[in-house]
């Protein structure tokens, strides 16, 4: 799918209802599943996090997304693919201007070249008690990626034309903080395997897109 074609479908990406937990839930370990139908979250509680899905016209001119290659550290998501993204810092205004600045920093993107098309639906992550609001927002030029290396082991670019097709979905055994060796439905770029919360974050991109974009 062409990058221009993506933009003319903004206006309507900006009001279609969210997807939500109907989303989720496709992408979703089935140990999880309950959890979210059922979810009841204490918000005072938990630490904010917010990331942001950047689209952008990539050398061929077709819609792409980009995400990161997490460094190996001790942590519970290390090495993991993820959405540039973070906690919160004092000087931030809210959690779009977190997810613009963790991007600018991760992967060199001018946050004044960010356009935001608007919020997604949040999604808890218990094992590390993070509530994660996900953005959705583009650029439109072909960008010069510039990794932060103490946070990023690597940057992939994916084609919005991949995400739309179910070729790449598949399911994998993961050992994770909670079971070990458990099936979970993923999506498989090019044996870059995303799983977890950015799965089903992008299981809603997905659905949202399909509702706008002809393919």
């Amino acid at each position: 799918m062409y990058f221009d074609e993506f933009l003319e479908r903004i206006p309507k990406l900006k009001k279609i209802p969210l997807t939500g937990v109907t989303s989720h839930v496709k992408l979703a370990p089935s140990e999880r599943i309950n959890s979210l139908i059922n979810l009841s979250i204490d918000k005072q509680k938990v630490r904010s996090a917010a990331v942001l899905s950047l689209i952008y016209k990539n050398e061929n001119r077709e819609a792409a997304m980009v995400l990161t290659r997490r460094r190996i550290y001790k942590g519970i998501h290390s090495n993991q693919i993820s959405f540039p993204g973070g906690k919160p810092e004092k000087h931030d205004i809210d959690l779009q201007s977190t997810a613009i600045r963790e991007t600018e920093e991760e992967i060199g993107i001018q946050k004044n070249k960010i356009v935001l098309i608007r919020q997604l639906t949040d999604v808890f992550i218990p094992p590390s008690n993070f509530l994660v609001s996900p953005f959705l927002g583009y650029l439109d030029s072909t960008p010069l990626f510039i990794k932060q290396d103490s946070e990023v082991e690597s940057i992939i670019s994916v084609r919005i034309k991949d995400l739309m097709s179910d070729e790449y979905l598949t399911h994998q055994l993961m050992d994770t903080s909670y079971a070990t060796k458990i099936d979970v439905p993923a999506f498989d770029f090019d044996g870059h395997i995303v799983w977890g919360a950015t799965a089903m974050m992008l299981s809603e991109i997905k659905d949202l897109l399909r509702n706008v974009l002809s393919f």
